[in-house]
């Protein structure tokens, strides 16, 4: 599958922005679909995760009840919602596709396909 992001930007501490992530190449619905991120000079971490059927979902603690993770089987997308944006969410966002996960699983580790990342800047 071909994992594509888009929706990164600029914007002040305390702002919101909405990343998008298109597939294709792939039967969508398979994976279990997630969002990473990697700031410069550190290893990429786990945001969120949501499972095929976007029943199940799971998040960083760093970012429960600010960031919102969903998906849309019908359009093969999976959205980041992301509001009270703070300096430390400045990074490179990454989708990220799983193909080998049990049925209603999230998991934050062990995903085969990643895009090629979208920019998220947080400063005033």
């Amino acid at each position: 599958v071909e994992l594509v992001e888009s929706g990164g930007g600029l914007v002040q501490p305390g702002g919101s922005l909405t990343l998008s992530c298109v597939g294709s190449g792939g039967t969508f619905w398979h994976f279990a679909m997630a969002w990473f991120r990697q700031a410069p000079g550190q290893e990429r971490e786990f945001v969120a995760a949501i499972s095929q059927a976007g029943t199940v979902k799971n998040y960083a603690d760093s970012v429960k009840g600010r960031f919102a993770i969903a998906r849309d089987n019908a359009k093969n997308t999976v959205t980041l919602q992301m509001r009270r944006l703070e300096p430390e969410d400045t990074a490179v966002y990454y989708c990220e596709a799983r193909a080998r996960v049990v049925d209603g699983m999230a998991p934050n580790a062990g995903y085969e396909y990643w895009g090629p990342g979208t920019q998220v800047t947080v400063s005033s």
